[in-house]
C-alpha cells in the first residue's frame, strides 16, 4: 500500500480510487483512549471519542448516558468540535472505558457522521487490528441526506 504522510498529525493520505486504505491514526486512538481512561465515570460516561480536524487539531468528547437516550460520544464530539471551530473532521474513533478498546459507532452515529462529514474515515477493529474506513462503508445502501435537499 502506498501512502504519504501529511505534516499535520502524521495522518496518511488515501487514494480510494486505487483502493488504498489510509494508515490508522494511532495518535487519535490514543487521545480517545486517554480520555476514556481519565474521564469515564460510572455509567454516565463510558465511551470517549476523538476526531481529527482537517487542520490537524484533535478534539475529544465523552458520551452522556441517560435512560432517555443520551448522546453517544461521537455526537457529543460533533458539538464539541463545532464549539472549537473544527468543522471539517476527517477521522473519528471511539474507545470504551475499562480497557474495552475501540468500538464502532452505532447506526444513529454512523448516519449523523455521514450527514455532517460525508468523507470522514472511521477507525474500527477489523480482525486482529484496526482499520480506517470511509463512513459510507459502514452504511451500505445509505440514505445520503445531502442528496435529497433542494438546490
Amino acid at each position: 500500500m502506498s501512502t504519504s504522510d501529511h505534516a499535520a498529525g502524521g495522518r496518511a493520505a488515501v487514494d480510494h480510487e486505487a483502493g488504498h486504505r489510509p494508515a490508522v491514526d494511532h495518535e487519535l486512538v490514543e487521545a480517545a483512549r486517554a480520555v476514556a481512561q481519565r474521564y469515564s465515570r460510572g455509567d454516565n460516561h463510558t465511551v470517549a471519542a476523538a476526531g481529527r480536524n482537517a487542520d490537524g487539531r484533535i478534539v475529544t468528547a465523552v458520551n452522556v448516558y441517560h435512560f432517555t437516550g443520551g448522546p453517544c460520544a461521537e455526537l457529543v464530539l460533533i458539538g464539541a468540535a463545532a464549539g472549537q471551530g473544527a468543522y471539517d473532521l476527517t477521522t473519528v474513533v471511539a474507545v470504551a472505558d475499562q480497557g474495552r478498546g475501540v468500538v464502532p459507532p452505532c447506526g444513529r452515529c454512523r448516519q449523523v457522521l455521514l450527514d455532517y462529514f460525508p468523507t470522514v474515515e472511521i477507525i474500527v477493529e477489523r480482525g486482529p487490528g484496526l482499520v480506517a474506513l470511509p463512513v459510507l462503508d459502514l452504511l451500505p445502501e445509505a440514505y445520503v441526506w445531502a442528496e435529497h435537499q433542494d438546490g
